[in-house]
């Protein structure tokens, strides 16, 4: 059963498991732990044999501590058979011989294995081991369980965490797996970060490796929890004694842990609640507040961590709906899109319909021109000065709008050129113009707007021609070509803007580009909703233009050299690109911008840039990561290079454009 409704998410998060130990009675756990509120169970998939298991925590440094159990209670929690070693069963017998497997696949229905059965890998296996045999019987052990696993059609499996600083082995035999698999994901429990990736790094990145992160009583700083965000991570298992006791003796969390379990439900990772009661109940309230009112005799009767899934369906229930904008964006979370060819390519009538739907852009494109009107002409020459105002790049005509309105909002006189290039969209400008009755004002031209000669100089030039990075569709090259226009004192909306870039770790993105195989795919820079990432340091300015620019000498071609200091508390890190944004300055005061510490609230005009890098960059805590990046113009085309040249040096990606660029 879902934690609840929450406007606008459809997400995993919505859906809470439970660990359950070993029982060969599969449909009876599954129906007392569904019909006990919960939506999936973690489950181990048979008999273990050997002496120790671990589960892992958070200690106050942001590692996962092991913690190992004797045998007499791995005995208690995984029904052991003694008697099965599969390193000492012949592969011929090994092949005919029963698995030691709870019951069989037909005790539950495919589509109740596959939706509500994760499968738990034995946790004694050692496949680093010094002693043979415990490596042999792990191997063989992890190879049976997964197997059983993928026929099973489940759709994950939680693997144990490896039992110390080398992994080599282990994710050998992960790795090997997956190349089989066809859509489970194999998710493992951590030891630290830094095995994790070691861990990761060995299996190629695999698309279908994922974390599990187990939450208990303490918790790492903020930064070193935030990099975890860029992982895939699938799963937190909360624990019962991460649970602190309300006033009236229920279970609740922290403020902290309450926190991080709402920034879980926005990422979209699932709960599993982990252990036994630890809170007494006496009947009354719970910890969620006054809505649950059940006598002691019902709670009897009421699943034995029910009072923990009400509390975290309490907290899922209370989140903050999604924003509208949000819920508009839900569909573009992490999806990469190559960039608008604004100069080679005519945009299509879904793309102008979906940009003019922003009335926050628009609506500070007319406070610009408002402030611009009311600057140009005093309020004495308002009704007998006409301001000539060109629109390059008018696109439907929103600009044309917004101008005129500002006109009207400050009572001035003016007269205003459309300049447009495409076709088919110039019919809908003339369309327009007739249907508001603007024939004595408008004056519609069908033009690149670097190729046309104006009758006369105008006094505002304005155009909406910034990308995500600012100067990426050619806003510099354009407004060269159109600043013949102005007078020598004429105004320049916008006046300015500054591309900004940092960096983050986003398994997400680097796998998606790594599914195209090619060199041309790593080297091209994509548009892209940002959602799961960690940004690893603050973002730092890049290019800077500014119009009119009438300097002799200029040029667009740009090189900036960055240097980003990580949070001494964030510990190591990887970097899989960098996530670049603009600011820009319309008129005075009046801005817009995508830059997240100064982005104009509720716009979806524009969604970040992101750099990829063909190797990610690892980055010991304390050091500095040096990214360089340049801006190239040749004579047909505009394009970016890149790269990292420490903490280690990364090729320099989309050398002479050869796989990304922008035609002129």
């Amino acid at each position: 059963m879902p934690l609840g409704d929450n406007l606008g998410d459809k997400s995993d998060s919505r859906y809470c498991g439970v660990e359950t130990e070993f029982n060969d009675d599969m449909p009876h756990v599954l129906s007392c732990n569904v019909n006990g509120g919960f939506d999936f169970v973690v489950a181990p998939l048979g008999f273990s044999k050997l002496k120790m298991f671990a589960f892992t925590k958070f200690d106050k440094t942001g590692c996962l501590l092991i913690h190992y159990l004797d045998v007499e209670k791995l005995q208690a929690a995984e029904h052991m058979e003694p008697g099965y070693r599969p390193s000492l069963i012949d592969k011929a017998s090994r092949d005919s011989t029963v698995l030691p497997f709870a019951g069989s696949d037909l005790v539950l229905s495919p589509s109740q294995w596959s939706s509500h059965v994760v499968g738990k890998i034995s946790s004694w296996i050692d496949l680093d081991s010094e002693d043979d045999i415990l490596r042999v019987d792990s191997e063989i052990t992890l190879k049976q369980e997964l197997a059983w696993a993928s026929h099973l059609s489940l759709q994950a499996c939680l693997l144990p965490t490896p039992k110390g600083t080398s992994c080599g082995n282990y994710a050998r035999c992960v790795n090997q797996i997956l190349q089989n698999l066809n859509n489970m994901q194999a998710v493992e429990l951590t030891d630290s970060w830094e095995l994790w990736n070691s861990f990761r790094v060995l299996c190629e990145h695999h698309s279908q490796l994922s974390i599990a992160l187990d939450v208990l009583s303490s918790l790492p700083s903020a930064n070193s929890i935030g990099r975890w965000f860029g992982e895939p991570v699938k799963a937190a298992i909360v624990h019962t004694d991460t649970f602190i006791t309300n006033a009236r003796g229920y279970p609740c969390l922290s403020k902290r842990h309450q926190n991080l379990l709402s920034r879980f439900f926005y990422y979209s990772i699932q709960i599993v609640l982990s252990g036994k009661p630890v809170h007494k109940l006496s009947g009354g309230n719970s910890a969620a507040g006054a809505d649950h009112s059940d006598n002691y005799a019902q709670q009897a009767q009421r699943h034995p961590l029910r009072s923990y899934l009400d509390y975290v369906g309490y907290l899922y229930q209370k989140m903050e709906p999604l924003p509208e904008q949000e819920r508009f964006e839900l569909g573009y979370r992490d999806f990469l899109q190559s960039p608008l060819q604004p100069l080679m390519d005519n945009l299509e009538a879904q793309t102008y319909e979906t940009f003019e739907k922003d009335s926050v852009k628009y609506i500070q494109y007319q406070r610009a021109v408002s402030k611009a009107l009311v600057d140009r002409i005093s309020d004495e020459n308002a009704s007998t000065t006409t301001v000539v105002l060109m629109v390059v790049g008018a696109g439907r005509g929103p600009l044309v709008r917004a101008s005129l309105q500002a006109a009207e909002e400050t009572g001035r006189k003016l007269k205003v050129y459309a300049v447009e290039k495409n076709p088919n969209a110039v019919v809908t400008l003339h369309s327009l113009v007739k249907l508001e009755g603007w024939e004595n004002v408008v004056t519609i031209i069908s033009s690149d707007m670097r190729c046309w000669d104006a009758p006369e100089k105008a006094d505002i030039l304005v155009s909406e021609l910034l990308g995500s990075f600012g100067d990426n569709e050619l806003s510099p090259e354009c407004l060269d070509g159109a600043e013949r226009f102005l007078k020598p004192d004429g105004i320049s909306i916008p006046s300015s803007y500054t591309s900004f870039i940092q960096p983050v770790t986003t398994s997400k993105l680097y796998n998606d580009v790594k599914l195209h195989k090619d060199l041309l795919h790593f080297e091209t820079a994509y548009v892209v909703k940002l959602h799961r990432l960690a940004r690893l340091s603050p973002s730092q300015s890049v290019f800077t233009f500014t119009h009119p620019n009438y300097s002799p000498n200029r040029s667009n071609q740009r090189y900036k050299k960055l240097r980003f200091e990580m949070p001494n508390d964030t510990g190591s890190t990887i970097v899989h690109g960098f996530a670049g944004y603009f600011d820009a300055i319309l008129y005075k005061d009046v801005h817009l911008g995508i830059e997240p510490s100064t982005a104009t609230p509720n716009m979806f005009s524009w969604f970040p840039i992101f750099f990829p890098l063909r190797s990610p960059v690892y980055v010991k805590a304390g050091s500095p990561l040096e990214f360089h990046i340049w801006r190239c113009c040749g004579n047909t085309k505009v394009w970016y290079e890149w790269c990292v040249t420490s903490p280690t040096s990364s090729p320099i990606h989309n050398s002479n454009g050869r796989s990304y660029w922008v035609g002129l």
